[in-house]
């Protein structure tokens, strides 16, 4: 383990999957990570890769305590399909006051414990992965992200009444309730949408609104 905790250190317990993928993407972002799993096999096929990686029962609590897992400030629970070792290992964080936990949740009923017994963030890959394929599938989105309080943003064509005016004059707003974020034309970057940008054919755009708003929105022609 490392001699002196980082403040940009992540622990990952449980290095399957979802964990493994967690693992590589805040490594591929400078975020030195801490992986930790009970099968040997999978902490090997990570060792070199990841900035720490230790054989440990995720559950047991001194055994954390002994990689120094209660100095770090954030911790994911990277544990789904084994829900006793999921809230055992959740469990565990909390008593060593980890500042801010992740959990992963393969239900509701899931998710609903891993919040009773105090975990600060909950969240449902499967489920919210679902939710934007379908979002995508059903109409002219090209990305679609959700937020709490069903409030999202999404990434589409503009409709044939936005082009060629201002979008102050095009009503977007008080018409569809969805806001213009943000445009890009081809060859470009995306720049700030303003009252008095022209949205031309070939354009992409970014709206943020109520997600059934901008559903309607991104089927609009």
């Amino acid at each position: 383990m490392v001699k002196k905790p980082s403040s940009n250190v992540v622990v990952v317990l449980g290095l399957g999957r979802f964990g493994n993928s967690l693992a590589l993407e805040l490594m591929s972002q400078g975020t030195e990570v801490l992986g930790i799993d009970s099968d040997e096999t999978l902490v090997q096929r990570m060792s070199d890769r990841l900035t720490h990686a230790a054989v440990a029962d995720t559950t047991d609590e001194e055994a954390l305590r002994q990689l120094s897992v209660h100095e770090f400030d954030r911790a994911v629970v990277a544990i789904g399909s084994k829900l006793e070792a999921s809230l055992l290992t959740a469990s565990a964080l909390i008593n060593l006051s980890v500042t801010n936990i992740w959990a992963k949740a393969t239900s509701n009923a899931h998710a609903k414990i891993l919040t009773q017994i105090g975990v600060h963030h909950v969240v449902r890959p499967e489920h919210d992965m679902g939710k934007r394929v379908a979002h995508l599938v059903r109409g002219r989105m090209m990305d679609y992200i959700e937020f709490d309080d069903e409030f999202a943003m999404a990434k589409t064509s503009p409709p044939k009444f936005v082009i060629g005016i201002q979008l102050g004059d095009s009503a977007v707003r008080t018409k569809h309730k969805v806001t213009v974020v943000a445009i890009k034309r081809s060859g470009e970057g995306f720049t700030y949408a303003a009252a008095d940008t022209i949205v031309t054919a070939g354009d992409t755009i970014i709206v943020s609104g109520k997600v059934r708003d901008i559903e309607r929105f991104s089927e609009l022609l």
